[in-house]
């Protein structure tokens, strides 16, 4: 794997990958999008 470009790019990465696993597992706040609560974590 050549590996990302930039940190933006490697954190959106990490994001949707998380956001994936919450979805699956039903872990979300009432109220708040799934990618608000993710990306309030990452950053």
């Amino acid at each position: 794997m050549l590996g990302f470009k930039s940190f933006a790019s490697a954190v959106s990465a990490l994001v949707g990958i998380e956001l994936v696993n919450m979805i699956r597992k039903g872990q979300f706040t009432p109220g708040l999008s799934p990618f608000r609560q993710i990306a309030e974590l990452a950053y």
